[in-house]
């Protein structure tokens, strides 16, 4: 059947979002009879909702327990509809058995049943042979995959509706060589030797002597060999060794030498100390049509000894292959996930040897996981050497996570801030702030919203619209040109914008602020407040509902606040309109690039493609087979405008990709954030946490997304005087648009 055979490329593109998101619980907590309800939705259960299908749970219809789940065909041109659950760990055995409890009604031109995959690319069954067709009460069924311990990465499993009718599953089962999955213990892929090294858990002991060029330029050459180390040579990726402790071993040698030969028999040594490399006979070779590839021209570059190049060479092409330690992608996506990478939580300031190892560590995920290493303003090559001065120099715990937020910006990422950790920052910024919103609109800093209630909108005296020039006698301009370069992204929108929202706090209760209202130029105290009260506004739960008409004509959507429900009902309400507006100047809600975007397509359109790195040959990355928007019976008929702007990020960038592919779409407003992709975590010492965007994603031609953004057909900015006049310009020019005029 073909629907189910596209079932795994298609899935994969359909979890885009939720796999990025997914924690990974014990198998305790497993959801089997999906019993585990919140919100309303079972537990750890994760679908996209095709536009064909409806997902729910049934307290009526079950085998046992509270609730089943049901998927029933709803009319469309979807062919498939799964559920999915994770399995966390991995377990030793030779076959693994996944059975459930189905009931079926009225299936045809398909099948019910179970599926379960082991990635990756190692086993998988979906029932396509043997499924559930007709009307049938609850019966037990199973499939059984062969086993790879050693080179599984993760086992998903769940079930599935193909074709129409409607199914029931419930009571699922793991079983491994017949034992219930409850009484095994996880798989232990590597060792504990590395763990169980801590010499250096107080510290680095490592004392740094005047960095000269010679030595700085060392350092660099050091960093590039502990890093390609990390990444290649089979028993340190493997995890044999707590890789950040042998660099505080070689240092203190490596320190001392003044002369390139002793340095490249100190290197010589260490590299020894691990064992020789044996041939590698199912090592891959960089394809040619690869879109980035492995860089290790630093190697020949470099003045090593002829023996040292040739032993590093040796270990590239006997490199580690498979599982890795330190780093593995996800399964589900190809974003990748760096494990075993302590953080030190516990120091307050790091000594100088682990802050350099936050630079090794760092530079090296950039230079061989970093989709995008290739659009940053500077040569990353350059980069390392510029920092190592900058990362030993550190006079203390503020300067450290500063520095660490200018390297973080040099890959030009949106995405990439310091998450976590940053917590002298946060303080020198300031714990409370004004409670109004403010953006920077033709240049200026202007007010556009209110946090609060009435009566702190009265107590501000400001109003939407005023222009603040300076604060605490200092002028805007002055203050932004001072603190950008502290705030990473990937283009000048995108860090105004993270700008604007911090210009306004403060330690104190009161800042003195000059602002022009109504053409005349004032000053006065505004007082402030917690940020964390302010934040508990900020975020709180939107409710409203998130499709409306402006007219009778026109159907209005806002993605801040869609639910998988709601699609079914817009197409229903606007399936007569002129037009629709989609309105992205948010973050999506919930997942609807598929379920919302094919009823602007009558045709299956690809919208996308990405690229993923490999752990086999760190440093290349190769195009995905590029996703398509399914294609609808029953197409929109009406003009489409959907609205961006610069706090269009991410997933919201993704589904202006996906709407784009609509034939009759008009993206209006101004670049959005550029950074797309899903998100990868790195930590450091510290206890500080960034992320990146994990994976490549272009428009099907190959046009890049990163940095530029989503570029509209029709640029439409706010001026000062619609803010001012409570216009929303960018709306009313969609509605134009609707209505054929210019």
């Amino acid at each position: 059947m073909k629907a189910t055979k596209l079932f795994l490329p298609i899935y994969i593109l359909l979890l885009f979002f939720i796999s990025c998101n997914q924690s990974h619980n014990s198998k305790s907590q497993l959801n089997l009879g999906f019993e585990d309800i919140h919100d309303g939705e079972p537990g750890e259960v994760y679908y996209s909702v095709l536009p064909s299908y409806s997902v729910s749970l049934d307290s009526v219809t079950l085998k046992s327990g509270k609730y089943s789940i049901a998927i029933e065909f709803t009319g469309g041109g979807d062919s498939f509809q799964p559920v999915m659950l994770v399995l966390s760990e991995n377990y030793e055995g030779k076959k693994i058995t996944l059975s459930g409890y189905i009931k079926t009604e009225n299936i045809t031109d398909g099948y019910a049943g179970l599926w379960m995959r082991i990635d990756p690319q190692i086993a998988f069954d979906n029932m396509q042979q043997n499924g559930v067709t007709g009307t049938t009460d609850w019966r037990k069924y199973e499939i059984t995959l062969d086993m790879n311990p050693s080179r599984t990465q993760q086992i998903v499993f769940g079930g599935l509706l193909v074709g129409k009718g409607k199914m029931w599953l419930d009571d699922l089962k793991i079983s491994i060589d017949g034992r219930n999955i409850e009484k095994l213990k996880p798989y232990k892929l590597f060792s504990e030797k590395a763990k169980s090294d801590k010499v250096f858990d107080k510290g680095s002991n490592v004392t740094f002597p005047e960095l000269t060029e010679q030595k700085i330029d060392d350092l660099e050459l050091l960093g590039r060999i502990w890093g390609f180390l990390k990444y290649h040579h089979p028993a340190i990726a493997k995890g044999n060794y707590n890789w950040d402790y042998e660099l505080f071993r070689i240092l203190p040698d490596f320190l001392k030498t003044n002369d390139n030969r002793k340095r490249d028999e100190i290197l010589l040594k260490w590299i020894s100390n691990y064992g020789k490399v044996t041939t590698c006979k199912d090592c891959q070779v960089t394809l040619d049509s690869a879109f980035l590839k492995p860089d290790l021209s630093w190697i020949e570059k470099s003045n090593f000894s002829v023996e040292l190049k040739d032993l590093l060479q040796k270990i590239y092409l006997n490199r580690c292959q498979g599982n890795q330690y330190f780093i593995r992608m996800n399964p589900m996506i190809g974003n990748p996930v760096f494990s075993n990478e302590s953080i030190y939580e516990d120091m307050n300031f790091p000594d100088a040897g682990f802050r350099l190892l936050a630079l090794y560590r760092y530079w090296n995920i950039i230079h061989y996981f970093f989709p995008y290493k290739h659009l940053t303003d500077k040569d990353w090559n350059r980069v390392f050497k510029e920092y190592i001065p900058y990362f030993v120099r550190a006079k203390d715990r503020l300067d450290y996570e500063l520095i660490t937020t200018l390297l973080i910006g040099e890959i030009g990422d949106t995405h990439a801030r310091l998450r976590e950790g940053g917590r002298e920052i946060y303080s020198l910024r300031g714990d409370k702030q004004a409670p109004f919103q403010v953006r920077f609109i033709e240049n200026k800093w202007v007010v556009t919203d209110y946090y609060m209630n009435s009566a702190r909108v009265e107590r501000t005296e400001l109003k939407i619209g005023d222009i603040i020039t300076h604060i605490d006698g200092k002028s805007v301009e002055s203050i932004v040109d001072s603190i950008k370069k502290y705030y990473p992204a990937s283009n000048e929108a995108a860090r105004m914008q993270n700008i604007a929202g911090d210009l306004l706090r403060s330690n104190e209760q009161t800042l003195s602020i000059s602002y022009i209202s109504s053409n005349q130029l004032k000053q006065r105290e505004i007082y402030l407040e917690k940020k964390s009260h302010l934040q508990r506004y900020i975020y709180k739960k939107n409710t409203t509902k998130c499709y409306k008409f402006i007219n009778e004509n026109i159907g209005y959507i806002s993605l801040k606040s869609i639910k998988d429900e709601d699609i079914n009902k817009i197409k229903e309400n606007f399936k007569n309109t002129k037009g629709i507006i989609i309105d992205i100047r948010n973050y999506p809600s919930t997942v609807v690039v598929f379920t919302l975007g094919s009823y602007f397509v009558s045709n299956s359109t690809p919208f996308a493609k990405f690229t993923n790195g490999n752990v086999n040959s760190p440093g290349e990355f190769i195009f995905t087979p590029a996703p398509e928007i399914p294609q609808s019976r029953e197409p929109y008929q009406g003009k489409l405008v959907v609205i961006v702007n610069e706090e269009t990020q991410s997933s919201a960038e993704y589904h202006a990709m996906a709407f784009r592919a609509g034939s009759n779409t008009t993206i209006i407003g101004s670049q959005t954030a550029g950074a797309d992709g899903n998100i990868s975590e790195i930590s450091l010492p510290g206890g500080l946490k960034t992320l990146i965007s994990g994976i490549g994603v272009y428009y099907p031609d190959g046009r890049e997304t990163q940095r530029i953004g989503i570029v509209p057909d029709i640029e439409v900015r706010p001026t000062i005087k619609g803010i001012q006049a409570g216009r929303d310009e960018l709306l009313e020019k969609a509605i134009e648009i609707i209505n054929g005029k210019k």
